[in-house]
């Protein structure tokens, strides 16, 4: 720490226009999942600009992660933030998204007290905070006693490739955050700053995805709507509508019966049909003979793909014996292991520079997909927590003194977690069962 400097002054050197400012650059570089670049050269170059010693780490092509550090001067730990880049809507997905073009989903302005957009909201805002959080410990101290770690990733929004929909932007996870953490992006600690309403969780659901395809009359012939019911139906568009209606009952069988609760938070796994494939706009006058449905099933940390598979299966089956079934992407679910004392830091921040107790993320959001479940899969301790709530609730504004906030506590607590000294966690490591 600099002569004379203190935490206050660390403090003092948060600004609220600074992160107002950073926020809305931000915003306003549109990066929806797969076209990042925009927002990954804002980053690397303010990066750069500030003194993080940036690098691009990228699986190819246009799409890359921004990591860069702040080394430590002494035996501290070390600490990563982390947030990604891209957004969920982009401009074009009608089918979607109604408003796929609206300004909300692309740009960002402030509004009184409020900044509105979705990739403020999730997930540029909360990256904002911590990079102004890092630029303020590097302005006043010029090093903390551990290594800060800067990490902006693509890929976070789940993309995958399937059927015709190939090539490196159709990837997410394996281009992003795991990609970062397989080469370089590693730390004691990680803070994945995500919308959490500031609350705290380590745990979240994987994520098991599912092409599901029903056929109908062979052959194909004019078949308009016949007595049958839709389970029986020579048209396999309404085949599967029947499909789709009771795979409802048996969603919300499976996510009680996989509910899991551990103090890391509550993880319900839900099942939604996201896509639906059949027929030929164009040519309407003849009955479809194949229509497929895409299914995405939740994972806790206990369960398997594999066994999601069969019991899946088992179900479509038992309505329609003859459905094929691909299992085309999954990713398991993690509860994050060693976290105690950086929640106990993270604590202390979050009382000294919010007020109030540190309680619990809610389970709509430990239920989720967020990168926590990379940095616990590579073992690396860590939680989840920022501004603002989920945009899985619809919100597209956060509140500028929620962004200032976050900033503060996630510069103490990077001065908490960099102020344990590793020998501690060395001996907590060795003391592990293997």
């Amino acid at each position: 720490m600099a002569r004379g400097a203190s935490h206050d002054d660390v403090l003092a050197a948060i600004d609220e226009r600074d992160v107002v400012r950073l926020a809305l650059e931000l915003g306003n570089a549109d990066s929806p999942a797969g076209a990042e670049s925009a927002a990954a050269e804002f980053v690397f170059d303010w990066m750069e600009a500030e003194g993080f010693a940036p690098k691009r780490l990228g699986l190819g092509g246009t799409r890359f992660n921004v990591l860069g550090r702040l080394p430590g001067s002494g035996d501290g730990c070390s600490l990563l933030f982390n947030s990604h880049l891209d957004t969920s809507v982009a401009a074009g997905e009608t089918l979607s998204t109604r408003h796929a073009d609206d300004p909300i989903y692309h740009s960002a302005w402030r509004r009184g007290p409020l900044l509105y957009g979705n990739g403020v909201c999730n997930d540029k805002g909360q990256m904002a905070c911590w990079l102004v959080a890092c630029k303020a410990v590097k302005d006043v101290l010029g090093e903390a006693l551990g290594d800060l770690v800067l990490t902006a990733v693509c890929g976070e929004i789940e993309l995958e490739q399937v059927d015709e929909f190939q090539g490196l932007e159709y990837v997410s996870r394996e281009a992003g955050t795991r990609y970062a953490v397989g080469h370089g992006a590693v730390a004691d600690y990680a803070l994945v700053a995500e919308a959490t309403d500031f609350r705290v969780g380590w745990v979240e659901a994987g994520s098991a995805f599912f092409k599901a395809t029903v056929f109908g009359a062979e052959p194909p012939v004019y078949n308009p709507f016949v007595s049958e019911r839709g389970d029986r139906s020579p048209n396999a568009i309404v085949r599967v509508a029947e499909l789709v209606r009771r795979l409802e009952g048996w969603a919300l069988d499976y996510e009680e019966r996989h509910r899991y609760e551990c103090e890391g938070g509550t993880v319900v796994p839900r099942v939604n049909v996201g896509a639906i494939r059949g027929g030929l706009p164009y040519k309407i006058t003849k009955t479809a003979q194949n229509a497929s449905i895409y299914i995405d099933v939740r994972l806790s940390p206990v369960q398997s793909p594999v066994d999601v598979h069969r019991e899946l299966l088992t179900f479509l089956r038992s309505i329609e014996p003859a459905v094929e079934l691909e299992l085309f992407a999954s990713r398991r679910g993690y509860e994050a292991q060693g976290v105690e004392p950086l929640v106990e830091a993270l604590d202390r921040a979050h009382v000294r520079g919010r007020g109030g107790d540190l309680v619990s993320a809610q389970a709509a959001i430990t239920s989720m997909w967020r990168d926590l479940n990379l940095f616990a899969e590579a073992g690396i301790p860590c939680v989840m927590y920022g501004p603002g709530p989920s945009t899985g609730t619809g919100e597209m504004s956060i509140r500028v003194a929620d962004l200032v906030e976050a900033a503060r506590v996630y510069a103490l607590l990077a001065l908490e977690v960099t102020s344990l000294p590793r020998s501690t966690k060395q001996l907590e490591h060795e003391g592990a069962p293997h």
